[in-house]
C-alpha cells in the first residue's frame, strides 16, 4: 500500500522502556544517590577542604573538628578530603568493568539469539567456562601475573562478569526475537543489524540496566576487597578500600574514623545500586 507507514514506525521502537517510567520514590532516592556520588567524585578538587595526601603527623588520630569534620587518620590526613577523593577511583573501577562486561555480554547475547544453532553452541561452552573462574580469584591471578594496580583488575573482573550479563541478555534476546515484529522486519527488507540496533537491542535495555547495576555493586566489592588486600590501588592514592586497610591498625587504638567512613562509602554506594536494580526489576515485571 502506497499509504503504509514505514515498518520502523509501525513497530514502536524501545517499548519496553516505557515499563521504566512511572513514580517511584525508592527508584528515585536512589538515583539521586548516585547522582550525587557521580558528582562528589567529579567535583572532588573544589569540594574538598583539604589536600587528601597532605600528612600531618601532629594532628593523627584527631577527632571532628571544624577543620577536620570527619577527623583524621593516623598520619594526619583529612578523611573527609580521602573520601571525597576516594571516590574517583572507586566509582571509576566498577563503571569501566560495567561497561566492558555489558558491552561485550550484550553483543554475544544478541549474535547467539540470532543466528542460533552452532553459534550458539558454541559460545554457550565458552560461558560455561567463564562461569568456573570466580571474579576476584580471577582478579587476583591477573595482579600476580601484570602486577598491582587498577589496570588488571579491571580487566580480569570484566572478562569475568561477561558471561553474568551475557546469559541473562542471551535468554530475552531469544524471546523477543521469537516475537512476530521481527519477522515483520525481515519482511520487509531490514538487515539483522538494523533489527538488532532499531529493535532488540531498545527492548532489552531494561534487562541490560538491571544487569548492570547489579554488576557495578559486585565490582566495587571485588575491587574494594583486592585494595583492602593490597592488591589494587596502592597507597598514598585515597580510595575506600585502601582507606579501610590503612585504618584498621587504628581501631584497636580506639580510633575506628578512617575505616568506619570509608567502610560506610562502600556499603551506601552499593546499597544504592542494589536497591537501584531491584527497582527495576519489579518495574520491568510490571
Amino acid at each position: 500500500m502506497s499509504g503504509a507507514l514505514p515498518i520502523e514506525r509501525v513497530i514502536p521502537p524501545g517499548a519496553a522502556r516505557r515499563r521504566l517510567r512511572g513514580r517511584d520514590p525508592l527508584l528515585a532516592g536512589c538515583v539521586v544517590v548516585i547522582a550525587a556520588l557521580v558528582l562528589m567524585a567529579l567535583l572532588a578538587p573544589l569540594i574538598a577542604p583539604h589536600d587528601p595526601d597532605a600528612s600531618d603527623i601532629l594532628a593523627a588520630n584527631e577527632g571532628s573538628s571544624l577543620s577536620h569534620p570527619l577527623g583524621t587518620d593516623s598520619v594526619g590526613r583529612d578523611i573527609l578530603s580521602r573520601i571525597i577523593h576516594g571516590a574517583r577511583l572507586s566509582l571509576l573501577g566498577p563503571a569501566l568493568v560495567v561497561v566492558a562486561a555489558t558491552v561485550g555480554g550484550v553483543a554475544v547475547a544478541l549474535v547467539t539469539a540470532w543466528r542460533g544453532g552452532r553459534v550458539d553452541t558454541v559460545a554457550s561452552r565458552v560461558l560455561d567456562i567463564l562461569f568456573a573462574f570466580p571474579g576476584l580469584i580471577f582478579a587476583i591471578l591477573a595482579v600476580a601475573m601484570f602486577g598491582t594496580g587498577l589496570v588488571a583488575p579491571v580487566i580480569a573482573l570484566s572478562i569475568a562478569y561477561l558471561p553474568y550479563i551475557a546469559r541473562v541478555i542471551r535468554s530475552a534476546a531469544i524471546r523477543e526475537r521469537a516475537l512476530p515484529y521481527v519477522e515483520a522486519c525481515q519482511v520487509a527488507g531490514m538487515s539483522p543489524l538494523r533489527i538488532c540496533w532499531r529493535h532488540l537491542l531498545p527492548n532489552l535495555l531494561p534487562y541490560v540496566a538491571v544487569q548492570a547495576a547489579v554488576s557495578f555493586g559486585y565490582a566495587l566489592v571485588d575491587l574494594s576487597a583486592l585494595s583492602y588486600l593490597g592488591l589494587g590501588v596502592q597507597p598514598p592514592s585515597a580510595e575506600w578500600g585502601r582507606m579501610v586497610a590503612d585504618g584498621q591498625a587504628a581501631i584497636l587504638n580506639g580510633n575506628p574514623e578512617a575505616s568506619l567512613y570509608a567502610g560506610m562509602a562502600i556499603v551506601v554506594t552499593v546499597l544504592a545500586f542494589n536497591l537501584l536494580a531491584d527497582r527495576l526489576v519489579r518495574r520491568t515485571a510490571q
